[in-house]
């Protein structure tokens, strides 16, 4: 219960104390005293976090309820918190991380008029995320699930005085809820099956033998709702669209909504609830499906991107796809394992692009940068760390989370699924890379007025930047896959895999592997694949790259690359599919409004008017006519009573 009420300590003490005006300082006084607020009630969580992981290194568990939260009917629901291995893992991250996250906010937002508002808005959004991975139970889970969707969408149009960032938020607040409405359905289907939403309760009922063997239809749908609300909230497709757009909000934001916690929740949700998902061969086929095909489709949009946010915020719908194909096929510990070596690496390089954003007085199109090594030294080679790790750089953490995905999908009959996602591992190389040379390497391309007033970051900016870049360089080895912990004379376990499936409802999928490709022929073909995209972003973006704009001028590459560059158009085909449809319709309720609800409401008012109108002549003021009719009542009750 501390876990989660910390940040929200933080952010009423911060609301009270300097929002509402009950102190007055002066401004530099107020920014400090509210971030040093603000980030030592994340640091209290992260320490209380780290204090209980001790506790559940063995299996089992802390449980713990506070109140009766929802009684009726049937329904009789604790307001509870459960810290697990699952949910450690995620406490953790969402803590430490996001403990980082306000540090560097106090050197990236120092300037903004909404300094206090930004920190309460962040604080907010930590406590929402711990009820939802720490909750003991659905609704509680779902409660958290809203609120870090209100959240986002207060942080993401935080400058909502720009339309176009407001727009942003409203797009992920309107989008999210799509998805959310499937996960509400999916908890109202679990009660009337289950007859209770607590997990133990649910969880123990769907492992037994005879519910699985007689109702698996009402397990795919159990599990394929769930995976609505996880598509929405973990910008999976048809559903990403919100993310792109949210990087209108401030970068640490993105750093924090976008690649450490919430996209998350889903990859959690799936995992939390694996007992459903491990017993439907249906639904995990089609979680893979769509997961792989995300993976493949944002990766050829990341490849033309030239918003520096925006090559990341594509590179995090890809990366989310390899943790939905992990968790899709029954690898829960190499789906939770990604997520938490790309929590480091991801919020590292938006860390590092808003250190490049920050320098450059907001300027974000990589085509009026390069060169900026020599000005940003801390930036470039924390930024690069991640861009290495991302691609899958052999040693590095995202070199051994990936690798176990793509080993599982092939091991378990994925085979096609395994080969579009090596190629998109390829281009994930690819287009990282391309972002790290354009912004730091090659011919400097700002303007040469400009040059004398780029310096690095402050220190509150630059420190956690190292600190991800190191956990994204030894991340990756609490999870090494068992094959090469043997090769090198170890017990061959794999830590994170172990700490994880303890907690997990389900038993692991069977393994079928094929005699064609071994692991280590596997691990091979990932490193091929990754060192290749390295070179040829070199060759391409520093060797020669007047080879660009002569590729993307033929006529075979030209409208690959406008449609890449276009995103495919899939927000046009929305806006002409739904978006204008509804607005229509919209236009059609006002002209309905006018012409019948209101004129009903106009006519019975009128009617109830005239009505008044009539009675209002029997208020004449004088005595002896209101004793005259209370007289002439009085004779005619009489009468009733005598004839009737």
């Amino acid at each position: 219960l501390s876990i989660v009420l910390f940040p929200l300590a933080g952010a009423l003490l911060n609301g009270i104390l300097f929002s509402s005006g009950v102190i007055k300082t002066r401004h530099k006084t107020e920014n400090k005293a509210v971030s040093l607020i603000a980030c030592l009630s994340i640091l209290v969580s992260a320490l209380i976090s780290s204090y209980l992981f001790l506790f559940v290194l063995n299996p089992g568990g802390i449980v713990q309820n506070s109140f009766t939260w929802i009684v009726s009917g049937d329904l009789d629901l604790k307001f509870g918190f459960l810290f697990d291995n699952i949910s450690a893992v995620m406490a953790l991250v969402i803590t430490w991380v996001g403990f980082l996250i306000h540090v560097y906010s106090i050197g990236y937002m120092h300037n903004d008029e909404g300094y206090t508002k930004y920190f309460i808005y962040l604080n907010i959004f930590v406590f929402f995320m711990l009820v939802l991975v720490l909750g003991n139970n659905f609704p509680l889970m779902f409660v958290g699930w809203e609120g870090v969707g209100l959240a986002s969408y207060l942080l993401i149009g935080f400058w909502y005085s720009d339309d176009e960032k407001a727009f942003a938020g409203r797009k992920a607040f309107i989008v999210n809820r799509i998805g959310d409405f499937g996960f509400l359905i999916a908890i109202f289907l679990i009660f009337f099956v289950f007859g209770s939403l607590d997990y133990s309760t649910v969880f123990t009922n769907a492992m037994s033998e005879t519910f699985m063997e007689n109702v698996p239809v009402v397990v795919t749908a159990i599990a394929l709702l769930l995976f609505v609300g996880a598509v929405g909230k973990s910008a999976q497709f048809p559903l990403y669209v919100w993310l792109p757009d949210a990087m209108a909000g401030p970068t640490p934001v993105s750093a924090l909504i976008h690649a450490a916690t919430m996209v998350t929740a889903g990859v959690y949700m799936v995992t939390r609830c694996s007992v459903f998902f491990s017993n439907s061969p249906v639904a995990q086929f089609i979680v893979v499906t769509i997961a792989v095909f995300t993976a493949f489709f944002a990766a050829t949009i990341a490849l033309s991107q030239t918003d520096i946010k925006k090559v990341l915020a594509y590179s995090t719908v890809s990366q989310l796809g390899y943790m939905f194909m992990g968790v899709g096929v029954g690898a829960y510990a190499a789906g939770m394992f990604h997520l938490v070596t790309h929590a480091f690496f991801k919020a590292l390089l938006f860390l590092g692009a808003g250190s490049v954003i920050h320098a450059l007085h907001k300027e974000q199109d990589i085509r009026k940068m390069g060169g900026l090594r020599e000005y940003l030294p801390i930036t470039s080679k924390t930024f690069l760390a991640g861009t290495l790790a991302i691609s899958g750089l052999p040693l590095l953490s995202g070199f051994f989370s990936k690798d176990q995905i793509l080993g599982e999908l092939y091991e378990k009959g994925y085979t096609i699924h395994w080969a579009i996602a090596l190629l998109t591992a390829f281009l994930t190389a690819l287009y990282m890379m391309r972002l790290y040379f354009m912004t730091f390497e090659g011919v400097c391309r700002v303007p040469s007025g400009f040059l004398k007033k780029i310096h690095e970051s402050p220190s509150t900016m630059t420190i956690p930047l190292i600190i991800l870049a190191v956990l994204s360089v030894i991340g990756g080895y609490i999870g090494v896959p068992d094959f090469i912990g043997e090769a090198f004379g170890s017990h061959g376990i794999n830590l994170f895999k172990e700490f994880i499936w303890s907690s997990v409802a389900a038993d692991e999928t069977h393994i079928t592997t094929h005699p064609l490709l071994g692991h280590w022929m596997l691990l091979i073909l990932s490193v091929i694949v990754a060192l290749l995209g390295i070179l040829i972003a070199y060759y391409f973006y520093i060797i020669r790259p007047e080879k660009v704009s002569a590729l993307i001028s033929q006529k075979d590459f030209k409208s690959l690359y406008e449609g890449s560059n276009s995103k495919w158009y899939i927000d046009e085909l929305y806006e002409y599919s739904f978006i204008a449809l509804f607005r229509e319709l919209s236009r059609l309720s006002q002209v309905f409004d006018a012409k019948f609800v209101d004129k009903a409401v106009n006519e019975i008012a009128s009617l109830i008017y005239g009505i008044a109108g009539v009675f209002r002549k029997f208020q004449t003021g004088l005595l002896r006519y209101y004793a005259a009719v209370m007289t002439a009542g009085a004779i005619l009750l009489l009468a009733i009573m005598l004839f009737y």
